[in-house]
């Protein structure tokens, strides 16, 4: 069976580290499932929703030109369904957007600073990375 983006297959977990799992694929061959896509939900520990030896669906999703191959378990299993009360759907169709209060003056400043503080240590980040190269 040839190996193709898209394709849907079934492996087995390999090990699994920090950042993903590595995947017994068919053929002797073994992917990556970032730890990004192990889940449609935030995965804080991968070892809560993955065990070694477990058996799971990936799809391909990148086959790189030195063999590496990406996989998601979150995009070969159907998406999550959206949960929603009908009582909220019909309640915000009816409802306008309520339109933001503007800022006060104090949170307007600290806006501001915030924005200033940030785009300083930035330049200062540039400005030593270009002296540091300049020696």
């Amino acid at each position: 069976m040839e190996l193709t983006v898209g394709a849907i297959l079934e492996g087995k977990v390999k090990s699994i580290t920090n950042f993903g799992a590595f995947i017994y694929l068919p053929e002797g061959r073994t992917g990556l499932v970032h730890i990004s896509e192990v889940s449609s939900s935030f995965v804080n520990d991968i070892h809560e929703h993955l065990k070694e030896g477990q058996t799971v669906k990936v799809k391909v999703l990148s086959i790189d030109p030195n063999g590496k191959i990406s996989l998601s378990i979150k995009r070969a299993a159907a998406p999550p369904p959206r949960t929603q009360t009908p009582r909220a759907e019909s309640a915000r169709r009816s409802e306008p957007p309520r339109p933001r209060e503007p800022l006060t003056f104090e949170e307007k400043l600290k806006q501001f600073m915030s924005d200033s503080d940030s785009r300083i240590a930035g330049c200062r980040q540039y400005e030593h990375k270009t002296k540091s190269r300049r020696r």
